[in-house]
């Protein structure tokens, strides 16, 4: 089994408004020092972020690397994409968003691919806001080739979500789940991994953010 935990991690609010449901924003940038235990660890950074570019409509992405300890070998993964974002009740967002996607796991492997999502976002109260999202992702390895010249690939179908909890204006934390189902050509195979965040926020445009991991796939 694996644990990850991503701490140290300072976050920058980006100095404009996005325009959305009440007590939701689409504008961050966070980003932070990321280790994964197991039998055989590894370290880094990681950084994602979104900025709205219109009322209804923001940009994402995110990128991480990660070297293996006693090794030459590292892996980094990382996406962008445009999302919509549309108003369904007052305090209730409909999202759906399309990204390009790349992972570099090393060993000549070296995969890409097209995803799109749609769920909702959503102030629950004021202190509480969630989110929900399905999605589907279809990559192929772009480096090796079967006999036939096509390239070996697969699909991810991915369910999220997460809720975040603020008591108050310093200090919020969340509580998240992720579910992958994913089939390639060697066979199918199912993920799940759980977050638990703490966040402690100094002002509006730093704070510190603890992020542990666990998930059922690793060794």
């Amino acid at each position: 089994m694996k644990k990850s935990l991503l701490a140290l991690t300072l976050l920058a609010a980006l100095p404009f408004a996005a325009s959305a449901a009440d007590g939701l924003s689409y504008n961050h940038v966070q980003g932070g020092y990321m280790a994964t235990n197991g039998d055989a660890d590894a370290d880094g950074w990681a950084m994602d972020g979104s900025a709205a570019i219109h009322p209804n409509f923001h940009l994402f992405g995110a990128y991480s690397n990660q070297d293996i300890e006693s090794s030459r070998i590292d892996f980094d993964q990382w996406r962008v994409g445009v999302g919509y974002n549309h108003e369904i009740a007052p305090t209730v967002d409909l999202v759906t968003r399309v990204a390009y996607e790349k992972f570099d796991p090393g060993y000549d492997l070296d995969l890409d691919g097209w995803s799109a999502e749609v769920g909702a976002r959503a102030a629950l109260a004021p202190q509480f806001e969630g989110y929900a999202m399905a999605g589907y992702e279809d990559f192929e390895d772009t480096r090796i080739s079967r006999v036939d010249g096509d390239f070996y690939g697969g699909t991810r179908v991915n369910i999220n979500g997460d809720v975040t909890w603020r008591p108050t204006g310093h200090f919020r934390t969340l509580l998240g789940y992720n579910y992958n189902e994913i089939e390639l050509p060697q066979g199918n195979f199912e993920t799940r991994l759980v977050r638990l965040g703490f966040d402690v926020v100094f002002s509006s445009k730093l704070s510190l953010v603890n992020l542990v991991q666990y998930d059922n796939v690793s060794q």
